[in-house]
């Protein structure tokens, strides 16, 4: 590793495994202090079986037993199933994306929610988390937001974690994140060294200061983690970024097919900006489709399946956005 990223990771890495009372009054004293307003988002797209259990769970411990969370949000992305009914009843607000920001209209994909999610919040502290997640995650909240609360000095943390594997009903303690091992770690580290110290860049749980979010483009896709990443290095620099231990992150497994999409976004993604910010070297232009072969018995049969990144702007240079925060602020100042 590099000695700048080396040294990033060794001070810029905490751990949220072991929260005790005394770091949760810590974590309220400070949002009191700095006068911070803090929002949780879920972008959620067909998952009742998991956002409910989710859902109530931050709403017990975080807003309702410890004022921490000020707001809950899922953003429905054209669900067919019962998540925004499941997620309403637990107690969050719910949105679809379709609502949000319409004169912008919508793009499937995780980052149009996540891009929409900050014109439906009011919270200078975004929390993002994916709705698909099990278990106890309750200090995945607290966690994401210790390095924000204590040090101004931060504008993004992302969560780190092992990721058992279950396939084929084989458990694994760990090789989760197959597309992080074997798509985006090899590039960042051969284009963005000095981010070589995150463990898990693609990794859904993450919180910003609005003011470092609404600075950079959201691609629509799954290449939204990082291009996040990539964006907010270059507009926070490298101290500006940190990550949390949050011990571990199970959820559903996807098939080596759609691991493969999702991996053509996320070179989409890098190839895109592999240009930026470097004299002398042109912009890339991905190709814009994968192929994929299936054996029908017979032969090969190709499918194509297109990657290219699709992006949203950054939500400062969007006018109805900017009009809605003045609104917000207008409001604010006058509670005061």
């Amino acid at each position: 590793m590099r000695p700048d990223a080396r040294a990033w990771f060794e001070h810029r890495t905490t751990s949220a495994t072991s929260l005790t009372e005394l770091d949760v009054d810590a974590l309220l004293l400070a949002k009191r202090r700095g006068g911070h307003r803090i929002s949780v988002v879920l972008p959620a797209r067909d998952e009742e079986t998991t956002v409910g259990v989710l859902v109530a769970d931050l709403v017990h411990r975080w807003m309702a037993d410890v004022p921490l969370v000020d707001e809950l949000l899922v953003v429905d992305s054209d669900s067919t199933d019962d998540t925004a009914a499941v997620a309403r009843a637990a107690g969050a607000e719910v949105v679809a994306a379709a609502d949000v920001l319409p004169s912008r209209g919508s793009r499937p994909g995780k980052g149009d929610a996540l891009w929409k999610s900050l014109a439906a919040t009011s919270g200078d502290l975004v929390v993002f988390l994916d709705a698909d997640l099990l278990g106890d995650v309750s200090h995945y909240v607290p966690g994401l937001l210790t390095p924000l609360l204590s040090d101004p000095r931060v504008d993004y943390v992302k969560g780190c974690y092992t990721r058992p594997l279950t396939l084929d009903g084989e458990h694994r303690p760990a090789g989760g994140g197959r597309v992080t091992e074997l798509t985006a770690r090899p590039l960042l580290n051969a284009l963005w060294p000095e981010l070589a110290g995150f463990v898990q860049p693609l990794g859904g749980e993450y919180a910003g200061r609005r003011t470092a979010l609404e600075q950079v483009p959201f691609v629509s896709g799954y290449g939204v983690e990082v291009g996040l990443l990539v964006d907010l290095l270059h507009e926070c620099g490298l101290s500006g970024l940190a990550q949390v231990d949050l011990g571990t992150r199970r959820h559903s497994h996807q098939t080596d097919e759609a691991l493969g999409r999702m991996a053509g976004q996320i070179v989409s993604t890098v190839l895109a900006r592999a240009g930026r910010g470097r004299p002398g070297l042109r912009r890339l232009e991905p190709g814009g489709l994968l192929t994929q072969f299936a054996h029908d018995g017979t032969g090969f049969v190709p499918t194509s399946t297109p990657v290219a990144v699709d992006e949203r702007p950054p939500l400062c240079t969007v006018a109805e956005y900017t009009s809605l925060r003045a609104g917000v602020v207008g409001r604010s100042v006058g509670e005061r």
